[in-house]
C-alpha cells in the first residue's frame, strides 16, 4: 500500500510517501519513495523541496498562498521526481493530529472523529487547526481515498490516573478535561518498537525510558509497551526544559509576572513559549548545537543552560526509574538526543549506581545513527535510535485500514 504522509503546520506542510504492509513493517522494510517539505506558505518566500531516490526538486519564491496549493504542490513534486506517475497510486493518506483528546489509538476519519478533532482544537489551539486544515484539503483532493489520524497524545492514554491527574480540584477533570496528556507518542512508540527489535526482546519483557529530545523534549516511561508517565502535561510546555519552553516551574510565577510587571496572558503565553527554554537562559539561541559550541568557547550563560537542561533530563530519568522499578532500555532520539553525544553523557553521569553506564567511546561515534552505547557493565541497555514518526504514521495508516493489530 502507498501512503501519502502529512504533517501539516501554521506554514508548512512536511511529507513523506511509503509504500509498506505487514510483510515489509515485519522486516523493516518499508520503502520510503519520496519526502520533503513546503515552507512558508502565504509569504513571498514560499519554498518547497522534495527528494525521490537520486532525484531531488528545489523551487523558492513561490506563490503559495495557503493549504491547498501547498498540498497541491506536494502532488506535483511527487510527479516531477517520479516518484508518481498518477494521483490514483495514493491508496491512503495518513495525517498527524497532535492532540486526540481521549482517542486511545489512530482512527479512520469519519465524520464522528473529526467532530471529535475539532473538540479537541481548544486543547491544542496552535495545531490541530492546521492539522484539520491539511485533512480538509486533502479531502477535497481525494475525496475517494481513505484517511487516517494518527495522534501525538493517543499512546499516553494507558497511563494510570495516578499518572495523568493534576491535584486540582476534580471538577476541573471532569467537567474541563484538565489532566496530562503527553506528546510526541508516535516518536517514542516508534524507538520503542526499534529497540525491542534490536535488542531482541518481546513487550511483555521490557521496561523502557525514551528520551525524545529537540526543540520540543520530552521523556516517557514504557512498561511492557504501555506509556505509564511522560513528562509533557496538559500542553507541551510541562516536564524537561526545551528550546524555547521552560519546562517544569512554579506556576506562582506566572501570577507574579502579571502582578508585578502587569504582563497580558497573550505576553506570559508568549514568554513561555517562545522566549524560554535555552533561548532563554543562553540568550543566544534554542540549537542545542551552537550552545554546546559556546559553552566550549567558555560562555559561561551557554555553560549554564547545557547544565540545566542536561540536569533535569537526569533527574526524570532517576524518576522514571523509580517508576518502572526495573529499566532494561534507555533511548535517546530526537535532534539533540540522536546528534549530540555531550547532552547524552551529561545526561547519564552519576547514574552509574542505577545501572546506567555509558562507553564514551562508542556514544562519541554515535551521531545520528542507530547505536548501542551501553558500557560493559551497563546492567541497561543505552541506544540512539533516530526516530521515524512519519514511518510510524505510515504503518498505523495500513493497519487501520486492513484492521490488523498493532506490533
Amino acid at each position: 500500500m502507498k501512503i501519502l504522509v502529512l504533517n501539516c503546520g501554521s506554514s508548512s506542510v512536511k511529507f513523506q510517501y511509503i509504500e509498506t504492509d505487514l510483510e515489509r513493517i515485519d522486516r523493516n522494510q518499508d520503502r520510503r519513495l519520496a519526502s520533503g517539505l513546503v515552507e512558508k506558505i502565504g509569504t513571498p518566500e514560499a519554498a518547497a523541496s522534495c527528494q525521490a531516490g537520486e532525484r531531488t526538486t528545489r523551487d523558492v519564491g513561490l506563490e503559495i498562498a495557503d493549504h491547498h496549493a501547498a498540498i497541491a504542490k506536494v502532488v506535483a513534486m511527487l510527479q516531477q521526481t517520479g516518484a508518481l506517475a498518477d494521483p490514483k497510486e495514493i491508496h491512503a493518506l495518513g495525517h498527524r493530529v497532535v492532540h486526540g483528546g481521549d482517542f486511545q489509538s489512530s482512527q479512520l476519519i469519519t465524520a464522528e472523529v473529526l467532530k471529535k478533532i475539532e473538540e479537541a482544537v481548544e486543547l491544542a489551539p496552535l495545531h490541530n487547526p492546521h492539522n484539520l486544515k491539511g485533512y480538509t484539503v486533502c479531502r477535497e483532493l481525494f475525496p475517494d481515498r481513505p484517511h487516517v489520524a494518527v495522534f501525538d497524545t493517543a499512546f499516553h492514554q494507558t497511563m494510570p490516573a495516578r499518572a495523568y491527574l493534576y491535584a486540582l480540584p476534580y471538577d476541573h477533570f471532569r467537567r474541563h478535561r484538565i489532566r496530562r496528556y503527553g506528546f510526541h507518542g508516535t516518536s517514542h512508540r516508534y524507538v520503542a518498537y526499534r529497540f525491542r527489535q534490536l535488542a531482541e526482546r518481546s513487550k511483555e519483557e521490557t521496561n523502557l525510558i525514551t528520551c525524545h529530545l529537540g526543540n520540543g523534549c520530552s521523556i516517557t516511561a514504557i512498561q511492557f509497551g504501555r506509556s505509564v508517565d511522560t513528562s509533557m502535561g496538559f500542553t507541551p510546555l510541562e516536564g524537561l526544559v526545551m528550546g524555547t519552553r521552560p519546562g517544569d516551574f512554579d506556576p506562582a510565577i506566572v501570577l507574579h509576572l502579571m502582578a508585578k510587571l502587569e504582563m497580558t496572558p497573550q505576553e506570559v503565553s508568549a514568554m513561555l513559549n517562545r522566549h524560554s527554554g535555552l533561548y532563554g537562559l543562553s540568550g543566544e539561541s534554542n540549537d542545542m548545537r551552537q550552545i554546546l559550541e559556546s559553552a566550549r568557547q567558555g560562555h559561561e550563560r551557554a555553560r549554564r543552560a547545557v547544565d540545566v537542561f542536561c540536569y533535569r533530563l537526569r533527574k526524570y530519568i532517576g524518576a522514571y526509574t523509580a517508576v518502572l522499578g526495573q529499566v532494561h532500555g534507555l533511548v535517546f532520539t530526537g535532534g539533540i538526543g540522536e546528534n549530540a553525544p555531550r547532552v547524552r553523557d551529561l545526561a547519564c553521569e552519576g547514574l552509574n549506581w542505577l545501572g546506567y553506564e555509558l562507553d564514551r567511546a562508542k556514544n562519541e561515534k554515535a551521531v545520528g545513527v542507530e547505536a548501542d552505547i551501553s558500557g560493559r557493565d551497563s546492567r541497561v541497555q543505552i541506544f540512539v535510535i533516530p526516530t521515524n514518526e512519519e514511518l510510524l504514521i505510515a504503518r498505523d495508516t495500513y493497519r487501520v485500514i486492513e484492521g490488523v493489530g498493532d506490533h
